[in-house]
């Protein structure tokens, strides 16, 4: 589990297709500190370290599954490409965003920008089947980070990113045309899928 708040942006280093998709990613984190098996949010998509190093630099190593590349934006993965990184949470830590999975639903895309104030409007289209889940002041995992709607309008809605988020994220350099990984609220799922019972 992970709250969507980006602890370190991390950076594609080696792609290698074997049986699965190897990556290796450079991090900012003690990679002492990390323990073979353990989970890692990369721009969103839950990933099993399986392996780990520090030169030239921190790295950890993740293998990716054909279905994980199909469902996200991992195929468009490159060496150089920065990376939204979350570590698991642990119990007692502070749930700054809100519940994220690491699962990702499906993947957006980006279809307009435009500066408001300090800040940036950005607005993504959802895949129909996931806009259902998408609400006003509720919350969304873009990316891997932990975002507030602001407004829907039919499979389109808005995200406001602060001076501040896109300082710590990869999001100053979001672009139109982009894919981005979605992971609806867990809370809308689960809601909707109630609601199919009725």
């Amino acid at each position: 589990m992970f709250t969507g708040i980006v602890t370190d942006i991390g950076k594609v280093l080696e792609l290698e297709q074997q049986g699965d998709l190897r990556a290796r990613i450079g991090t900012a984190y003690d990679v002492a500190g990390i323990d073979i098996g353990a989970s890692i949010a990369c721009d969103g998509v839950c990933l099993t370290v399986i392996a780990l190093g520090r030169a030239p630099q921190n790295w950890f190593d993740v293998q990716i599954s054909a279905e994980s590349v199909s469902k996200t934006n991992i195929g468009a993965w490159s060496p150089g490409k920065r990376l939204n990184l979350e570590r698991a949470l642990k119990v007692g830590d502070e749930l700054g965003g809100h519940i994220v999975s690491g699962h990702v639903d499906g993947v957006a895309e980006v279809v307009g920008i435009a500066p408001e104030g300090d800040s940036l409007r950005v607005t993504f289209r959802a895949p129909e089947p996931l806009a259902r889940f998408i609400a006003p002041k509720g919350s969304v995992a873009l990316n891997g980070t932990s975002l507030t709607v602001n407004e829907v309008n039919g499979c389109d809605f808005g995200i406001n990113f602060i001076p501040h988020t896109q300082a710590v994220t990869t999001w100053n350099e979001v672009a139109v045309g982009q894919k981005i990984n979605l992971e609806v609220d867990t809370m809308a799922r689960y809601v909707a899928r109630l609601r199919e019972w009725e």
